[in-house]
């Protein structure tokens, strides 16, 4: 029997500025939709949907940057670059809760159904031609949008889903008579969604404005120009890196220094701290470049909106 070899997610393979938007299983067949609105399957979806076995696959995928490319691979890529797809990779890899996973993109999917139904030697796949006028027909992004319920102008759904993931378990935490620095943050975190930047699991300004914060607290003894500053239960949702510590002592502020905070973030953390933040979070390889100055972009013009209406 062939050994069957390890699926390895080489460097240009790996996606770190995409996450997993939708994501189902039907009949067995994986499919879901990432965060910029492109269709997949997985290998076990599209071996189960060509007719074969999805040990297939996986050499299929192992030999694809071979060179000399053996025939099968040569001509599945020809059929991709025929349809204006990209043929350097097979698959995408995607992470999500620490797991790689392996999605076949569109035009890879399409080449791959249609080489198994009509190119492969030995017997005539009727299962692969069967899907593939299928999702020829149907168009498959319409296909993979409709088994998985995603709408596609409903945009940020992973952002929408982490922050409202986040609000739920910090909503009720916060003792009364005392704010938190997250809910605070709420508007920037919604005009930065409504906006378009996807920012991912990475961001958690929260912990960056509460540092600074609590430096300009102390630096300017408000424990004793305001009440003390208590601590209260703060957790992450489980897919967040910082979950692995739930639940988190966190600091929350007596309300009559509200306004304080607000000028504060206003003059200083929006202006200095917070482009800081995020390029360093670009340059560790945490946030995509463009998710970067999306956000930047959108955080000038929303200061320029809120100053034109005074």
């Amino acid at each position: 029997m062939a050994k069957v070899p390890n699926l390895v997610t080489i460097p240009d393979q790996l996606t770190l500025d995409l996450e997993i938007a939708a994501e189902r299983e039907i009949d067995g067949i994986g499919m879901g939709v990432l965060s910029d609105g492109s269709t997949y399957l997985t290998l076990r979806g599209l071996a189960k949907m060509c007719g074969v076995d999805h040990s297939g696959l996986i050499r299929l995928t192992a030999q694809w940057q071979e060179s000399p490319q053996p025939p099968r691979i040569r001509k599945i890529r020809e059929i991709v670059r025929d349809q204006d797809g990209d043929d350097r990779r097979a698959f995408l890899g995607i992470k999500k809760d620490g797991i790689i996973h392996h999605a076949v993109p569109e035009k890879v999917c399409m080449a791959i159904l249609e080489y198994y139904a009509f190119e492969a030697p030995g017997e005539q796949r009727e299962l692969a031609a069967r899907n593939y006028r299928l999702l020829a027909r149907k168009s498959f992004r319409d296909f993979i949008y409709a088994a998985v319920g995603y709408n596609p102008t409903n945009s940020n759904v992973i952002e929408w889903q982490q922050f409202h993931d986040r609000v739920s378990l910090t909503y009720h935490m916060v003792p009364d008579g005392y704010f938190s620095v997250f809910k605070e943050l709420a508007d920037m975190i919604v005009t930065l969604i409504r906006e378009g930047a996807s920012l991912g699991p990475n961001f958690v300004p929260d912990i960056s404005v509460g540092l600074h914060w609590g430096r300009h607290w102390t630096d300017n003894n408000l424990d004793h120009v305001y009440e003390a500053r208590i601590k209260y239960p703060h957790s992450y949702p489980r897919y967040f890196p910082q979950s692995a510590s739930n639940p988190q002592p966190a600091f929350c502020y007596p309300d009559e220094s509200l306004p304080e905070f607000r000028k504060w973030m206003r003059d200083v953390y929006l202006k200095q701290k917070l482009p800081t933040y995020l390029l360093g979070k670009q340059k560790s390889g945490e946030i995509a470049a463009p998710a970067v100055t999306k956000a930047l972009t959108a955080l000038s013009a929303n200061r320029k909106r809120a100053l034109t209406s005074h």
